[in-house]
Order: structure tokens, then sequence, then C-alpha cells
């Protein structure tokens, strides 16, 4: 599977809606503070987790189907063997420009069905790691 290059990457940090499957409640984790990076950064943060109302002081959704309006990347925070189920819903959606998952996080037939259905795939990479390393897009 073909890694997106530097210019892709920052192409894809120039987006905003991010929404954010698997963010947690909790500091210390990697499924909070990234997210928290990101909404200093000026991404628009949608969490979805079914067990909270809300984090950061924004609702948070069951699910992926549930975040109301465009979604343009849908960042990945849970175990591999789930991401089959959130790619075919950002595939549903209709709306998803990007699926990411974060470090440690792949499966590689779910990503193949994502590019054939015209999305932009990241595994196994931090958006907050990236962001540093590349700067947004102006």
């Amino acid at each position: 599977m073909t890694s997106p290059t530097d210019a892709q990457l920052r192409e894809v940090l120039s987006l905003d809606r991010v929404a954010v499957v698997g963010c947690s409640t909790s500091p210390g984790k990697a499924a909070h503070d990234v997210p928290k990076y990101l909404i200093d950064h000026d991404f628009d943060v949608v969490p979805v987790n079914p067990f909270a109302d809300e984090i950061f002081g924004r609702e948070a959704y069951d699910s992926l189907a549930d975040v109301p309006g465009d979604v343009e990347i849908v960042d990945v925070f849970r175990p591999s063997e789930e991401v089959a189920g959130i790619v075919d819903a950002a595939i549903e959606r209709g709306d998803v420009d990007v699926v990411w998952t974060q470090l440690g996080i792949r499966d590689d037939d779910a990503a193949q069905r994502a590019r054939e259905a015209g999305l932009i795939v990241v595994q196994d990479r931090c958006m907050k790691v990236e962001h540093q390393a590349l700067g947004r897009a102006e």
C-alpha cells in the first residue's frame, strides 16, 4: 500500500473538519491529547464516542453516521479490527475525503476499499506529529 507524499499530507492537513472516532475524555491518552492539539491549531474537531456526552465542550456523537454536516477527515483511535466498519461508515457518508488511522492502527483491506471509493488513506501515523513536522498548509 502506498503512503501519501509530504505534499499530499500537507494538502490533507489543510482540511478543517475532523471527526475523531474513539476520542477520549481522559487527558494523557493520545485519543484525548491529539484532538486537543488539533483544536488548538484551528481544526474543527467533532468527537465520536458513544460513552461521552461532550468532550472539549463539544457535543460527542455515538457514531460517525450521527455526525451532522460534512466531515473532511475521519481520524481513527480504535483498534485495527474496528477499522473496516469505520471505513464502511466513512464511504457510506459520501462526504469524507480522508481516512486517517493513528499510530499502530491499520487495516490494509479496508484501506484499499477506501482508496477504491476515492478516499485518501493515511495509516499508522499521528496527525499531531505530521502537523508538527510538515506545518499546516497555508
